[in-house]
């Protein structure tokens, strides 16, 4: 069963440009390049990257520019953004740098919006915002769009997005669900190590879902990290850097480049460093082919989602 339900669902790949340490940021970018013509000659469907600002650990700040470079560097898989957070920008010049790569790559960009700010009170100062700019990512939303539609009631008119359709995505956590189904647009839950929470906001969304110009049905996207590797042991040890990064930010603050596993793996660790790596490492769809297989064959029977986004470490 699970092989069928996964051979009728597509696959694509969310990379966040992480540094490795003792490595320059240039390099995750260009691994990134690299990376979306691999997944492009294996059949991926889509391909997009993130924005995040001032983390250490991360190269990818500034995601249009990035999906230009990856939509040149690639011929047919679809390139968007996994995503640009909306409260961080004027929804005018969004709008305006989604045209522009829509009308250099017709029909294979992806608009995936969010409503996270800046990761930290320092970062959220130094792009003007506060954390209550993200309560209207609702108004945000509908702006944007409305750039798309010609509806702007300045008068002013997006160049050359008007007039364009690019497919619109929202990332859903929480209130973002509801959004997502209010707007009549797909959403991507990334939360796959809290199946009962993703399966809630997918309940959420589709019985609030309003069909749109952009969106005639629910359409759900499930996001979340895959490793598979020859044995279980080998598969988590590939969670390791990125476990150990996350706990760092938990525990001193900030997102450090992902460290060699078995630097980790021989660090002495406080009592709390530990309890967050060790949540690092749990709930994640990881094993030998046959164990993801089957697990993600779970995720999507139990979801109905019809495509898994696969994130990159």
């Amino acid at each position: 069963m699970s092989s069928s339900v996964i051979a009728r669902t597509r696959f694509s790949v969310l990379d966040r440009s992480r540094t490795r340490e003792g490595r320059p940021p240039a390099e995750a970018l260009r691994d990134t390049v690299a990376l979306a013509q691999e997944a492009e000659a294996l059949g991926y469907h889509r391909f997009w990257v993130s924005e995040h600002h001032g983390v250490p650990g991360v190269a990818g700040s500034a995601p249009t520019v990035l999906a230009a470079a990856v939509a040149a560097a690639t011929r047919t898989i679809r390139v968007g953004t996994g995503g640009v957070m909306l409260p961080n920008h004027r929804p005018l010049v969004v709008a305006e740098q989604f045209g522009v790569l829509e009308a250099l790559f017709p029909g294979r960009i992806d608009m995936g919006l969010g409503r996270s700010v800046g990761f930290t009170d320092g970062v959220r100062r130094a792009l003007g915002r506060d954390k209550e700019d993200a309560e209207d990512f609702g108004a945000q939303l509908g702006e944007v769009l409305g750039w798309f539609e010609g509806t702007s009631p300045t008068g002013v008119h997006a160049r050359p997005a008007e007039g364009l359709r690019v497919p619109a995505f929202v990332l859903a956590m929480g209130e973002g669900a509801r959004i997502a189904a209010r707007a009549g647009l797909p959403m991507v839950v990334g939360d796959l190590r809290n199946r009962e929470k993703m399966l809630r906001g997918i309940d959420q969304y589709r019985s609030g879902f309003r069909p749109s110009p952009w969106a005639h049905e629910p359409y759900v996207v499930v996001s979340g990290t895959v490793a598979v590797a020859g044995t279980e042991a080998e598969a988590r040890r590939l969670l390791v850097p990125e476990a150990w990064s996350m706990a760092c930010s938990r525990t001193h603050g900030t997102f450090p480049p992902l460290a060699p596993a078995e630097e980790t793996e021989a660090r002495t660790m406080t009592a709390r460093e530990r309890g967050f790596y060790d949540a690092g490492l749990a709930g994640h769809v990881a094993g030998t082919a046959e164990q993801v297989e089957h697990e993600l064959g779970t995720v999507l029977k139990e979801s109905g989602a019809d495509e898994v986004l696969v994130t990159r470490s």
